[in-house]
């Protein structure tokens, strides 16, 4: 089984953010799957409290050193508002 490793940036949530987040509840509370422009908001997942997932690939280069694999992230390349990034190994 192979792994693979993800950078991800976060902006904190925002007005609108916080709009499509109730609506998404409401509809999970009424039992009804929301609407395709709540999922695409949410990039066709649930919601992130941390916020709206931003693409920081420009700002994320791999490293590798001996017997070290990993990412290193130019700060001074991330959009102002991001607040959270999450790295992420998957199976």
């Amino acid at each position: 089984m192979s792994m693979s490793s993800y950078v991800y940036g976060f902006r904190p949530p925002d007005e609108e953010w916080k709009k499509k987040k109730e609506a998404f509840d409401a509809c999970q509370k009424a039992g009804v799957s929301p609407p395709e422009e709540i999922w695409e908001f949410f990039g066709n997942e649930d919601p992130d409290e941390a916020g709206v997932q931003v693409d920081i690939k420009e700002a994320v280069e791999k490293y590798s050193a001996e017997m070290v694999d990993g990412f290193q992230v130019d700060l001074k390349k991330l959009p102002k508002d991001i607040r959270y990034i999450r790295f992420v190994n998957s199976y």
